[in-house]
């Protein structure tokens, strides 16, 4: 009826519901479901009780819930739910820059700021396309699994790099970095897929990290040790000019 209240996807009154779990976790919750009903079967407690705790350890880190995603072309959002625990200027990632063969034009070379967004086991560890666009690249490189908080994971951790470009030509470039727990990272696109802002591209198992090259001259509207969400903390306006131009924050 007109006037009602809805929720962010138009059903119903609002209010607070349960997140769903991604189908990633759900094989995970079944077998440490199981091992606790068996040991608790066998009368096992010390064993069963601790896997049924696993069990709700591991539906928390798979839960999935819905966001509401800034709808204006201005924005970059958070690929990643986390603190963000740098903020420096770097040279993109040599996969992500120039022409990879394939006639794809990569991000420019050049210092730009990266925004760097620690996930901890606490999170959601669903990642999230910080543009609309469609994929131009995605190259996954094998490495260490060190702590993915050090500064030095984004260039010898296990890592996949993703470039998004939108229809009007603009890019951005993020990558999914393991860590010393994380030991999978899980794509859901492939390159050529169009996608929406804020839709999810993959997830890391277990804490780690995302960094997100902003363009050259966009200034991050975040701040250290702040807490983002995904798909709907703005990160930075495009366009928007540093407020010192050059200089680590």
């Amino acid at each position: 009826m007109a006037g009602d209240i809805l929720d962010n996807q138009g059903r119903g009154e609002a209010g607070w519901q349960w997140p769903s779990i991604h189908p990633e976790g759900r094989k995970f919750a079944l077998i440490t479901a199981a091992a606790s009903l068996v040991t608790a079967f066998l009368a096992w407690e010390t064993i069963a009780w601790p896997m049924a705790f696993l069990t709700l350890g591991v539906l928390a880190f798979f839960r999935d819930p819905e966001r509401v995603v800034p709808q204006d072309d201005k924005y970059i959002v958070s690929p990643a739910d986390g603190m963000v625990s740098l903020i420096t200027q770097v040279e993109p990632p040599a996969e992500l820059v120039g022409d990879d063969g394939s006639g794809t034009t990569g991000l420019p070379a050049g210092p730009v700021t990266r925004v760097s967004i620690f996930m901890s086991v606490f999170d959601v560890h669903i990642n999230r396309s910080p543009i609309g666009g469609t994929v131009r690249r995605m190259v996954y490189m094998p490495g260490k699994f060190m702590n993915a908080d050090l500064d030095k994971a984004s260039e010898e951790n296990e890592r996949q790099h993703l470039l998004v470009e939108r229809p009007d030509g603009v890019s951005i470039g993020f990558t999914q970095i393991a860590g010393l727990v994380a030991r999978r990272i899980v794509p859901f696109v492939k390159p050529g897929d169009m996608i929406a802002v804020g839709q999810r591209v993959g997830l890391i198992r277990f804490g780690s990290r995302v960094d997100v090259y902003l363009p050259t001259g966009t200034s991050p509207r975040v701040v250290l040790g702040q807490t983002v969400i995904a798909g709907e903390t703005v990160l930075a306006d495009i366009g928007t000019q540093p407020l010192i131009e050059g200089v680590s924050q």
